[in-house]
């Protein structure tokens, strides 16, 4: 079993119909998380802290404009063609359902009302941690836009000790501004792995070059953290390519 610690969250709901929770699941998933930082952070000179949630640019995006961001067309996706427009549609929806009319400064309201449980999460993990000294990498893309607009509004002084790690597949989506995003919220360091899948021998991976997936689960955090820990990016594509190929028999001895 994967070791985990669980913030005693609950799932968000859909926001064009509900709040996304009740405040106070939100203030326990942030204290928990706040308390997990701080000993996490007292461990470790360094935290990097990815995510993997459906629909995240989603609520990302309303989740930052509640908080008075022009997010509207800034946010990634997963698909090679971003569904903006319909992002848009469910973010108006959503705003209009949660009465959010104009630019809120309680980022836990802003959350509750129109957010999603990776935010508040993933925020608090970081605050606590730089709290306790340590220095954090907010790994994956636009959503941690949302991620970093959440510490900005609930402890400024922990925006010094973060920086925000992707891929060059999400760098170069031209239909989305991670960038621009970071630069409207506060601009801390953002940087990226140049890793390159064009001469991989499967289809499935050179996808990533056609803009499918692009970043997720730490991607982006993990790679950059291979190369400062002194790993040559050729040599973490062949561990790459291992395993997916281990996993390909693997599916073939179940027969799928």
């Amino acid at each position: 079993m994967i070791p985990y610690v669980d913030l005693q969250g609950e799932p968000g709901l859909d926001i064009t119909r509900n709040d996304a929770f009740r405040r106070d699941v939100v203030e326990r998933v942030v204290d928990n998380g706040l308390v997990l930082g701080e000993n996490l952070g007292r461990s470790f000179r360094a935290l990097i802290i990815g995510e993997s949630i459906p629909a995240g640019t989603t609520t990302a995006m309303a989740f930052l404009v509640a908080m008075g961001y022009d997010a509207w067309h800034k946010m990634s996706s997963a698909s090679p063609v971003n569904p903006r427009e319909l992002k848009i549609s469910v973010v108006k929806r959503a705003l209009e359902r949660a009465g959010v009319s104009k630019a809120l400064d309680d980022p836990i309201l802003a959350v509750s009302k129109v957010g999603d449980p990776v935010i508040p999460a993933m925020a608090s993990i970081a605050i606590g941690a730089a709290r306790a000294g340590s220095h954090v990498i907010l790994a994956g893309g636009t959503q941690m836009g949302a991620v970093l607009a959440f510490v900005k509004s609930f402890d400024k002084s922990a925006l010094s000790r973060l920086a925000i790690a992707t891929t060059r597949w999400l760098i170069n989506d031209k239909s989305a501004d991670l960038i621009g995003l970071v630069k409207e919220v506060y601009p801390i360091p953002v940087v990226s792995s140049n890793l390159d899948f064009r001469d991989m021998p499967y289809e499935s991976l050179r996808a990533f070059e056609e803009g499918f997936v692009k970043e997720g689960v730490g991607a982006g955090g993990s790679l950059v953290a291979a190369s400062i820990m002194g790993f040559d990016l050729g040599r973490v594509k062949m561990a790459i390519l291992r395993d997916y190929e281990e996993l390909l028999k693997t599916l073939r001895v179940q027969g799928m």
